[in-house]
C-alpha cells in the first residue's frame, strides 16, 4: 500500500512539475519583448564572466610560455632595485622607469657557476641597433650573451654555421648570429655565412643562422640577433655590467640549497650584510611558474567578482520583470488555484520562468563570449602576437551555474508572492 501511494505521489509530482514547465515556456513565448529585455542583462553578464575565464587563461598561458620557453631546469639571477622585493611592482617599476643597476659583472657569474650542482650557464644583456646589408635596414634587438647560451637555451638551434665561441667573446670578436627572420629580410635566399653586416657603425661577420623558432607572446626570437656579450659591452655600449645570468640545475632536488648559496655568494662579492640591500634577485623557473600561477588565480577571482556585478544588475532586472508578470497574470493565478493548483505549483511555474530566462541568457552569453574571444585572437594575430584564449568545460559550467543561480535568487521572491495570492483575491482583480 505504501509503495503504491509513493508511486501515485511521484506521478502527481511529475505531472504538476511538467505543467509548471509548460506554462512557464508558454508565458515566455507569449511575451517575447519582455523575455528579450530580461535576457539582455544576463547575456551581458555571462559574456563578461566568459571573457574573464577565456582571456585570463590565454594571458596566463602566454606568461607561462614566456617563462618556460627557456626550459624548466633553470635558475636565474638578475639585477634588482635595493630595498624592493624581487617580484614586486616597485622593482619592476623602478627598472622600467630607468633605474640602472650596474653592479652585476660577468666574472661574478663565473664565480657563481662554481657552486656545486650548477651546470652550463650564460650571462646576457639587451641592446637595440639598426642592422643593414646592401641597403636593407632593420631596427632590431641585440642579445649580447656569452657562448653558453647555445647549451642553456634548449629551444635555440643552429641551422647553418657555427655559434661564436668563448674565445670570440673574450677577444671581443665582431661576429654575429642571425635569427631566421632577420636572415630572410636581409639575405633572402642568399647564403649569409661569412657575409658582413653593419650594426650601427660597426661591421660584424655572420657566423651562424638560427633555425626558425617562432614567437612566444611578445618575444619574437626569430627577429633577434646574438653577438658576444663582451663585444656588446665594450665596443657598442661602453659598459662593463650585465643584466642577468641563467644557470642549468643539475639536481632539481637541491634548488633551495642552490638559491641560498647563490645569494650568499653574491652578498659576499658585493659586500652586502643586510638582505634588504640586495641589488640582485635569484629565482628558479619552477618557482617563477608557481608564483605566476598564484597571481593569476587571485586576478581571476577579483575579475570574476567585478564581472558578477553585471549579473546582479541583470538579476534585478529579472526580478522587476517577474513582479510585473505576477501583477499582469493575477487572474491566471486565481484561476489555477480555483482549479486545484497548490501554492508550490504556482511558485514552481514562476521560478521556472526566471531560471529558464537566465539559463537561456547564459547559453547565449557563453556562445557570444567564445566568439568575442576568437575575434580578439584574430585581431591580436594581425599584430604578430599569437595568443590563444581557450574556454574550458569548467569555465562554461561556472558561467551557466552563475546565470542559473541568479535566476533562482532573483526569481524566488516574485514566485513566492505569486504563490501566496488567494484565489478569491486574484479573481476579484480580474
Amino acid at each position: 500500500m505504501e509503495i503504491e501511494n509513493w508511486k501515485l505521489n511521484k506521478v502527481k509530482f511529475l505531472k504538476t512539475f511538467t505543467i509548471s514547465i509548460f506554462l512557464a515556456f508558454r508565458s515566455l513565448r507569449n511575451n517575447l519583448a519582455r523575455t528579450f529585455l530580461s535576457l539582455l542583462g544576463i547575456v551581458i553578464g555571462v559574456i563578461a564572466v566568459t571573457l574573464v575565464f577565456s582571456l585570463g587563461a590565454g594571458l596566463k598561458g602566454f606568461v607561462l610560455g614566456q617563462v618556460e620557453s627557456f626550459g624548466s631546469d633553470l635558475i636565474q639571477i638578475e639585477v634588482k632595485v635595493p630595498k624592493t622585493k624581487h617580484a614586486s611592482a616597485e622593482n619592476a617599476g623602478g627598472i622600467v622607469s630607468g633605474i640602472q643597476i650596474t653592479t652585476m659583472k660577468l666574472d661574478e657569474l663565473e664565480e657563481l657557476s662554481k657552486i656545486p650542482d650548477l651546470g652550463d650557464w650564460y650571462g646576457g644583456l639587451m641592446g637595440q641597433e639598426t642592422i643593414s646589408y646592401r641597403g636593407e635596414n632593420e631596427t632590431i634587438m641585440i642579445f649580447g650573451t656569452t657562448a653558453g647560451v647555445i647549451d642553456v637555451d634548449e629551444q635555440m638551434k643552429v641551422a647553418k654555421g657555427v655559434m661564436y665561441s668563448e674565445a670570440d667573446d673574450r677577444s671581443l670578436k665582431q661576429v654575429i648570429t642571425l635569427g631566421s627572420k632577420i636572415k630572410k629580410e636581409l639575405f633572402a635566399d642568399e647564403d649569409a655565412i661569412g657575409k658582413k653586416v653593419k650594426l650601427g657603425d660597426s661591421t660584424f661577420r655572420v657566423v651562424a643562422v638560427l633555425e626558425e623558432r617562432g614567437s612566444t607572446g611578445f618575444s619574437d626570437f626569430d627577429n633577434l640577433v646574438y653577438i658576444p656579450a663582451r663585444t656588446l659591452q665594450k665596443k657598442m655600449m661602453g659598459i662593463d655590467h650585465v643584466q642577468f645570468g641563467l644557470f642549468k640545475i643539475e639536481d632539481a632536488n637541491k634548488v633551495e640549497l642552490i638559491e641560498t648559496r647563490m645569494n650568499q655568494k653574491m652578498r659576499d662579492l658585493h659586500d652586502i650584510d643586510d638582505p634588504e640591500d640586495d641589488d640582485f634577485g635569484v629565482m628558479s623557473i619552477a618557482e617563477a611558474t608557481d608564483m605566476i600561477d598564484s597571481v593569476f588565480k587571485i586576478i581571476n577571482i577579483l575579475l570574476l567578482a567585478l564581472t558578477s556585478i553585471s549579473l546582479v544588475v541583470g538579476g534585478v532586472g529579472i526580478m522587476n520583470v517577474m513582479y510585473v508578470a505576477v501583477t499582469e497574470r493575477t487572474s491566471e493565478i486565481g484561476l489555477r488555484k480555483a482549479l486545484g493548483a497548490k501554492n508550490r505549483d504556482i511558485m514552481w511555474q514562476f521560478l521556472f520562468e526566471a531560471v529558464f530566462i537566465t539559463l537561456l541568457g547564459g547559453v547565449i552569453g557563453v556562445i557570444l563570449g567564445v566568439i568575442l574571444s576568437k575575434v580578439a585572437e584574430y585581431v591580436i594575430a594581425q599584430y604578430n602576437f599569437f595568443l590563444t584564449f581557450p574556454l574550458t568545460i569548467g569555465a562554461v559550467a561556472v558561467s551557466l551555474g552563475f546565470s542559473m543561480l541568479t535566476g533562482v535568487i532573483f526569481g524566488i521572491k516574485p514566485a513566492w508572492n505569486a504563490s501566496k495570492l488567494s484565489p478569491m483575491e486574484a479573481l476579484n482583480k480580474q
